[in-house]
């Protein structure tokens, strides 16, 4: 009889509608007797309308009744079409179980664990005991022969009542924990039943008391449709004075006889396998242990993983008080081991392990043990609850989604973190469920290209199997970076090897450690920890995340209490900005890198006081290194065009500089750079710099003006600048600028020197043109050719040395490098200096040592001037460079260090001699450096603080109490330096 209201579907459409074979479906339609309209579309909606329409015709030709009953209800009916258009197997259960049809009925809530039970229990022949109490579920028996099989066909009735509420939902994503759940719920009634039924199949069952402890995704309620069961199982004899050994030897058959019962298979199928390997000693220990058995093992040989697999033990089935008795002995213990020796390392590698037991094969497919799998997310947030857990209870869960937002809720994640790990999960878990209700087989494999891919695509409504396998990928590469992060975390490694006091930061204990660790005022260092922490803000609690770790990383600079009472003014600064803690806490070393930064350099502490946001320069290391000069003048190009006022445009410009010496000081503290790569960053800088605001000064000026060339001179000419040089410049324009233009460009370099000294928040940059013909007496702003005039007929030895170090700075750079080329054979005479001349250069080294250096002070401390020093090394091979570079070219640089390389090449300095005068001049460079970094203000001199010198010393390598070690060493290399110049520089030969 045909179907009421119902037309006869063409293979076209059927074809149109996703249907395979098209044929065979044209007829299963007509032969079907249902009055549904709409029913193919409604078939065609399946993941595999085929197999679903195949269902329905064989239900109809076996349960024609019940099936029919499905055209007067759509909930019911979606259900059906839903499981059997998706689950093979389910749908052989079906076609062989109809009666089984009537679970997939849709319901107003999930069912209840309990309701679930007494389902079970009547199944096997224990109805009598629904709503029963525990205990006397405990020692039930169920004795029918057949009460096995009953079992298995109602977990698998169950099996298909949750598939299809799982099936029927427009986003599974957003019930996977709440499925999850159910199936542990029905997992704990199939042990409380297939114990039942082993304790009427094992002789004198009642002399033993078993209780089960659910371990694993069963025991955080996160099962799978086909995982394996993790148990432990815990027993005592019934009777207190009965022979423990008998009893044991009951509850080891007990045990045995559950997981057989629940393993085996028959007719009627098989309900999953029962995994007690996490016990004691694994598979080579026995299947039960006592109470104290278990005490005994826990509290003495259990390793770190153990007490990790025992993170989601919670009671399940059996004698409910023995299996919470066992976890009352193994919970307090769980929460001690994230403070264990090798906890994260023994971690670590045992993920590592995990993924490199993967066959090759099935590695991309992997969507549980791969990397990015379900397996990364469950480990971190595992790892960061043992490791902050032990002082925290708020952490102390079993479910991986619950543990990652409490995490999040109290700061120890980022909320954007773990709103990416919990989408992760739950899509690789739906993803897990699909895959083993296609087949109700166990697998955590993405299926290769092929149907059953395109059918799991459709249940989840991507576009097709490709697309669905790219969104997982994306997912799962996701999952690796985020999880990488937390596994090999610094912050999170330091916390795992402090003490549960350490943690907790109590006033007495961080006093107590405060002092310890080298703090000088640990008073003072307590009223700033407690400033940091007290609160309930979210800010307040990642700082007490960050300052147990970073307390240690202080002590480790050589000025602690200078690190925490910076930090403290740097978060008070920060507070408000949402990425700063967050970074703190999430981005790799950058925690360690401030602390380290903060106990060691005043100056970068001047610098974040003005701009504290500069710190996000640590969140990626590879910041930490010179911008090109490139680079620095398009950004500098930029902040110009973008301010109209020529004060507005040089303080921008003085602010992006002010942020490029922060970039090369903590690249310089944390030892990302070498010396040279700072005088190189520092003379790339200075160039951009001078550059922008000659461009803001003539872009402002009323009047026309010439083109003007910068001539770096001194330490900015050689590449050579320190962190206190000023900028040694003289300014050119072209010949034949009229006397009127040349005021225009004397005003507009007055206004560049004026723009950049002048006071205010950023650091002034002070450019000195005491170096230009004629000194301060002389014109600010020449043309080439009286510059030209000037060196050939009126300047003096001295400043044909100083031009030795003139380059190209800023500006017209033609202009430039016509004064260059016309000053050639002054700075290299082709025939060399006369011994006059070196004479004149000799007496005027000999009178600067005499007034600059200082009055009582310790001349070998002093690291321009002093013997070996800076000075020294410089003019020694200015000296070499006079002598020789007009027949050498090679000398010709105006870096010391490259003339110094050149000298040794051509044969001037034997390889002794110029390593001994390359390594002064790089540890005085170093020196310099550092005293600057250390004090925020320039000099010269050693310092003589002890804490400061100290502070040096751990800049330039050394250990923190190794200052003198330091003074040691650089007196060792100065004197072999100052022998080499005795010969070269003061000595008679040439």
């Amino acid at each position: 009889m045909r179907a009421r209201g119902r037309t006869t579907s063409t293979t076209a459409e059927l074809a149109r509608k996703g249907f395979t074979d098209v044929t065979r479906a044209a007829g299963l339609v007509d032969s079907l007797d249902l009055r549904t309209p709409g029913l193919v579309d409604e078939l065609a909606g399946a993941a595999d309308p085929d197999q679903a329409l195949v269902t329905l015709a064989d239900l109809s030709a076996g349960a024609a009744a019940l099936i029919s009953q499905l055209s007067d209800d759509a909930g019911w009916r979606a259900r059906v079409i839903a499981v059997a258009g998706f689950s093979r197997a389910l749908a052989r259960h079906l076609t062989a179980h109809p009666i089984h049809l009537q679970v997939l009925r849709p319901e107003p809530a999930r069912w209840s664990a309990r309701r679930i039970l007494d389902d079970l229990l009547g199944a096997v022949g224990l109805g009598s005991l629904a709503g029963a109490p525990p205990e006397q579920l405990a020692m039930a028996s169920a004795g029918d022969e057949g009460a096995a099989d009953r079992l298995r066909l109602a977990n698998k009735r169950h099996l298909v009542r949750i598939a299809g509420r799982d099936l029927s939902c427009p986003d599974p994503s957003t019930v996977v924990d709440d499925i999850a759940a159910e199936l542990a719920d029905l997992a704990d009634a199939v042990m409380i039943c297939a114990l039942a039924i082993a304790r009427a199949q094992v002789s004198g069952s009642g002399a033993a008391r078993l209780g089960i402890v659910a371990l694993g995704k069963c025991g955080a309620q996160e099962l799978n449709y086909l995982s394996d069961i993790d148990v432990l199982f815990v027993a005592e004899p019934a009777d207190p004075g009965a022979d423990d050994g008998a009893a044991m030897a009951v509850a080891n058959k007990l045990a045995a006889a559950t997981m057989r019962i629940c393993s085996a298979h028959s007719a009627c199928g098989t309900i999953w396998q029962v995994d007690a390997a996490l016990r004691p000693e694994g598979n080579a220990g026995p299947l039960t242990r006592s109470l104290a058995g278990h005490r005994a093992y826990y509290t003495r040989w259990a390793r770190n993983w153990e007490f990790q697999a025992m993170l989601k033990a919670r009671p399940m089935a059996g004698d409910l008080d023995l299996a919470r008795g066992f976890i009352d002995i193994v919970r307090p213990l769980i929460w001690q081991v994230g403070g264990r020796e090798n906890f994260m390392a023994e971690l670590q590698s045992m993920r590592r392990r995990v993924v490199e037991l993967i066959p090759a094969a099935d590695a991309e497919y992997e969507i549980k043990l791969g990397s990015g799998g379900l397996r990364d997310v469950e480990f971190s947030v595992q790892l960061l609850q043992l490791v902050h857990g032990r002082v925290d209870d708020r952490l102390r869960h079993r479910g991986t989604l619950v543990s990652l937002h409490a995490l999040a809720d109290h700061g120890y994640i980022g909320r954007a973190d773990a709103a990416a790990l919990d989408a992760a999960y739950r899509l690789e878990r739906t993803l897990e469920h699909r895959v083993q209700l296609q087949h109700l087989r166990r697998s955590h494999l993405f299926p290769p290209p092929g149907d059953d891919r395109e059918h799991i695509a459709r249940s989840l409504g991507a576009a097709d199997g490709d697309a669905l396998w790219a969104t997982w990928r994306r997912t799962a590469l996701e999952v690796e970076r985020r999880q990488r992060r937390v596994f090999y975390s610094p912050l999170l490694l330091t916390v795992s090897t402090l003490s549960d006091d350490e943690l907790r930061l109590s006033p007495q204990a961080a006093q107590d450690r405060l002092k310890a660790l080298g703090f000088l005022d640990a008073s003072g260092a307590l009223h700033h920890i407690e400033a940091l922490t007290s609160g309930s803000t979210r800010a307040v609690e990642i700082q007490r995340q960050l300052l147990p770790a970073m307390l240690g990383w202080f002590a480790e600079g050589p000025n602690p209490d200078l690190g925490l009472i910076s930090f403290r003014r740097l978060s008070e600064a920060m507070g408000s900005t949402s990425w700063y803690l967050r970074a703190l806490r999430d981005e790799g070393q950058m925690a360690e890198l401030l602390a380290q930064t903060l106990s060691t350099s005043r100056y970068i502490i001047a610098m974040l006081n003005r701009d504290p946001s500069a710190v996000q320069l640590l969140q990626d290391e590879s910041e930490l290194t010179p911008r090109s000069r490139e680079s620095l003048m398009a950004s500098m190009t930029a902040v110009v065009r973008r301010h109209e006022g020529a004060q507005d445009a040089v303080s921008a410009v003085r602010a992006l500089r002010r942020r490029e010496l922060m970039r090369l000081a903590f690249g310089d503290v944390l030892g990302r750079i070498d010396v040279d790569a700072v005088g190189q960053g520092l003379t790339a800088l200075a160039d951009a710099t001078i550059q922008a605001a000659l461009v803001v000064a003539v872009r402002d000026h009323p009047e026309p003006v010439p083109p003007i060339g910068v001539v770096a001179m001194g330490s900015w000419g050689g590449a050579e600048l320190n962190y206190a040089s000023d900028i040694d410049a003289m300014f050119v324009v072209p010949d034949g600028t009229r006397p009127e233009q040349s005021a225009q460009a004397l005003a507009v370099v007055s206004t560049v020197r004026a723009l950049l000294r002048s006071p205010g928040p950023e650091p002034p940059l002070e450019v000195d043109a005491g170096l230009r013909p004629e000194g301060r007496d002389g014109p600010l702003v020449r043309t080439v050719s009286s510059c030209l005039a000037y060196y050939r007929r009126w300047s003096q030895t001295w400043e044909h040395q100083a031009l030795l170090r003139a380059d190209v700075g800023a500006g017209d750079e033609d202009l430039v490098r016509e004064l260059l080329a016309g000053i050639s054979e002054l700075r290299w005479p082709p025939q060399g200096i006369s011994a006059v001349q070196e004479s004149e250069i000799r007496r005027l080294k000999a009178r600067m040592e005499a007034e600059r250096i200082a009055r009582g002070s310790d001349p070998h401390r002093n690291l321009k001037l002093g013997p070996g020093g800076l000075s020294d090394v410089q003019w020694t091979v200015q000296l070499l460079q006079l002598r020789h570079a007009g027949r050498l070219p090679a000398l010709r640089s105006p870096s010391t260090l490259s003339a110094l390389n050149a000298c040794e090449a051509e044969g001037l300095l034997d390889a002794e001699d110029a390593a001994a005068l390359r390594d002064a001049w790089h540890a005085a460079s170093r020196m310099r450096n550092a005293t600057m970094l250390v004090r925020a203000r320039s000099s010269d001199q050693l310092p003589s603080d002890s804490r400061e010198l100290a502070a040096v010393a751990m800049l330039m390598g050394h250990g923190k109490a190794e200052a003198s070690q330091l003074l040691e060493s650089y007196g060792r290399i100065t004197r072999h330096a100052s022998a080499v110049v005795e010969r070269v520089f003061w000595g008679a030969s040439s």
